[in-house]
């Protein structure tokens, strides 16, 4: 009978997509919202499956947090069904939302029988609870305090989590800090595989960069060695299903503490049913070996590496360019009593991304939800800095701006002040705490506006904030560059784009 593998197997993840579809449409979108769930439709779960190493163990051990309807589960019972016939296949599978249990439990059932149909065996365990909490709990590993899985894949929850939360002091306490419930889902994951077991997953990509995953992706390559990254081109379309808004990514890795690097496969596709293009990237071209913040650089094509070696050859650090950059210094919440709605006697401007429009400072903003001003007192003056020229970055860009670095000059001359607060939401570039030269402020705020920096920054950054982390981490052109392109600016506002772009080409 196992011949019948194939079409018998294909049938289960028809039925797996019809029971999702069912419950998915019944699900309350605020509940999920809640806890950040999105269902996994089927070409996305076969496609994820599809990355799995088969090995052909006679048990394949397999966990899936967070299964939500089965998806995962039922294309990898299906592709173990169809390639390793004869297979033990075990299934642990966790969900917390009570409203999908019976949904899961039949997709467990139906996996149970599939099997049996085609004289496989399949046995399962449903945990009806939260992942974190039950994958925390002592029993769940071994003697050794090694994981009892071979395979782990999943579509984690996406959720911010609490400094002060259960659950982040739950993973903290097991393997390492984390400020997401989907690095949780990963970092618990990696510490519940066996030796040489496998993390197959889809998430979102904001995990490769910036300062709030440093730790998990520290914890990750430390223990992991990555096999495979899929990227896709068309990201709305394939993810149109599932709501998703982050730009997310399809990987596999393996659990090792061998200091081998082998080469990683980089594959990237317009949706899963288009033409799917590979190449190999060397270990180092990913994870730079000296690089303190563990970023993974995901480049999608050969352009992206032709755009990471320009990167690499622009001249400076910012140290070079005498200069540093921060996030601003005043947390608004945190100083209610010291803002203003406008300009007062003993009050200094307070700079918000409200303030910045076409590469300048408009200031102040009357009628603005947000304060304009800042007293100047002994609680405060820490939090301000001495008159001169600032580029500020905004640190959250909305989707729907073109470019994912927004920068403007402080003018002295434009805003008088003796000092100046900036506020938590922006990131502003100085010279040790005081201002920089007018004309290297002018060129930088042209490089920061380029269409050539957007593409750095798109290169290796999945999200929309900009930390200063990441700015920290960028290539510059040289201190006489940069002043070259401030003489330059003509008069008046921001160049439009193109003319943006023709300067930095000029002068670079």
């Amino acid at each position: 009978m196992a011949t019948e593998a194939p079409a018998v197997a294909m049938d289960l993840v028809l039925r797996t997509e019809a029971r999702r579809q069912e419950s998915s449409s019944a699900l309350d979108p605020k509940q999920r919202a809640k806890l950040g769930q999105y269902f996994t439709p089927a070409p996305a779960a076969d496609f994820i499956a599809s990355l799995a190493r088969l090995e052909a163990p006679d048990t394949i051990r397999i966990l899936d947090p967070g299964a939500g309807a089965g998806s995962l589960t039922a294309s990898l019972v299906m592709r173990i069904l169809r390639e390793r016939p004869g297979t033990r296949i075990s299934v642990t599978a966790c969900e917390v939302d009570p409203q999908v249990h019976e949904t899961l439990a039949a997709t467990l059932a139906d996996c149970v029988n599939t099997a049996r149909a085609v004289d496989s065996h399949v046995e399962v365990s449903l945990v009806q609870g939260d992942f974190i909490a039950w994958a925390t709990a002592d029993e769940v590993l071994g003697a050794q305090g090694r994981g009892p899985f071979d395979l782990v894949i999943m579509n984690p929850p996406y959720k911010k989590l609490a400094a002060n939360s259960r659950e982040r002091r739950a993973v903290t306490a097991a393997c390492t800090e984390t400020s997401n419930l989907y690095s949780a889902f990963m970092a618990l994951g990696v510490h519940l595989l066996a030796p040489g077991g496998q993390l197959v997953a889809i998430t979102p990509r904001s995990f490769a960069n910036g300062p709030y995953f440093r730790p998990f992706r520290r914890y990750f390559l430390d223990h992991m060695h990555i096999d495979h990254v899929h990227v896709f081109e068309s990201r709305n379309k394939v993810f149109a299903d599932t709501d998703v808004l982050q730009e997310n990514v399809i990987f596999s890795a393996t659990r090792t503490h061998s200091p081998e690097r082998r080469p990683v496969t980089v594959s990237t596709s317009q949706s899963y049913s288009s033409d799917i293009r590979s190449r190999s990237v060397r270990y180092e071209e990913m994870v730079h070996p000296a690089d303190p913040e563990y970023f993974i650089h995901i480049s999608a094509d050969e352009g992206d590496v032709q755009l990471a070696a320009v990167h690499a050859s622009m001249p400076a650090a910012l140290p070079e360019i005498s200069c540093q950059v921060s996030t601003g210094r005043v947390v608004d919440f945190r100083s209610k009593e010291h803002l203003r709605p406008d300009p007062a006697e003993g009050a200094v401007p307070l700079i918000y991304p409200l303030h910045m429009r076409e590469g300048a400072i408009i200031w102040p903003v009357p009628g603005a939800k947000k304060n304009n001003a800042i007293m100047l007192n002994g609680d405060t003056e820490k939090m301000t800095f001495p008159s001169g020229y600032y580029v500020v970055v905004k640190r959250l860009s909305s989707k729907e701006e073109k470019r994912r670095v927004v920068a403007s000059v402080f003018d002295p001359d434009e805003t008088p002040c003796d000092r100046i607060g900036f506020e938590n939401h922006v990131n502003v570039f100085h010279n040790g705490g005081e201002g920089i030269a007018r004309e290297v402020a002018r060129g930088l705020c042209l490089w920061l506006n380029s269409t050539l920096l957007d593409r750095f920054i798109r290169r290796f950054s999945g999200h929309t904030q900009v930390n200063a982390t990441d700015l920290r981490n960028l290539r510059y052109p040289s201190k006489l560059q940069l002043d070259a392109m401030g003489r330059d600016w003509p008069q008046g506002a921001l160049p439009d784009q193109e003319k943006i772009d023709d300067l930095v080409e000029r002068h670079l």
